[in-house]
């Protein structure tokens, strides 16, 4: 295969299954956060993830409130995109162990990303349009609020600022640091 054709392939597997992943893993933050489900936006994501969920669900019960078949949905999202991109470069079948490593880190860091861009959207909101009622950004603080809600209990806003932004992201880069070190990690214990 030619190497532009093969990057080509590559790129749309990637961004296809990612924008997927991320539709699949935002309906699991909106479950875990208790959103708005009749908000224009989380219609959309139900109607998205639907199709697989219904029948994972069947399979896959939900544990104290968290979707578990939307997990598992993110994860063998994952798992479809590792083992394409493997494929397309001719490294053929990966270890499943590997495999399922680099995929709950993947997930794992996609939802630190959601949980970061989210921030920078509620930061930048708050500054040019504070107490806006748009759908998304509505849904934004809501997605926040499990992050959010304790950072703000321990560090009030002062004087009218709030701070809290600032730690959630010292929060979020410290997992993302440890986060890098789990694929190899693994393979070490594993003894790959």
């Amino acid at each position: 295969m030619a190497p532009a054709l093969q990057e080509a392939l590559i790129f749309i597997i990637q961004t296809v299954l990612q924008l997927y992943l991320m539709v699949v893993l935002l309906r699991f933050l909106l479950q875990v956060a208790r959103a708005d489900f009749y908000n224009p936006i989380s219609q959309f994501i139900v109607k998205a993830t639907n199709p697989p969920l219904k029948p994972l669900r069947r399979i896959i019960p939900g544990l104290g409130g968290f979707d578990l078949a939307s997990l598992v949905l993110a994860l063998l999202v994952q798992l479809v995109a590792i083992w394409s991109v493997a494929a397309l470069y001719g490294l053929g079948f990966l270890n499943p162990l590997i495999a399922l490593t680099w995929a709950i880190a993947g997930t794992v860091a996609f939802i630190i990303n959601i949980f970061f861009f989210g921030l920078i959207i509620s930061v930048v909101v708050s500054w040019v349009a504070p107490g806006s009622h748009h759908p998304i950004i509505i849904l934004v603080h809501q997605i926040l609020e499990p992050l959010m809600g304790p950072i703000r209990r321990l560090i009030p806003s002062m004087g009218g600022l709030d701070i809290s932004p600032i730690f959630a992201f010292l929060f979020l880069e410290v997992l993302r640091i440890f986060l890098r070190y789990v694929p190899v990690n693994s393979q070490l214990v594993l003894g790959i």
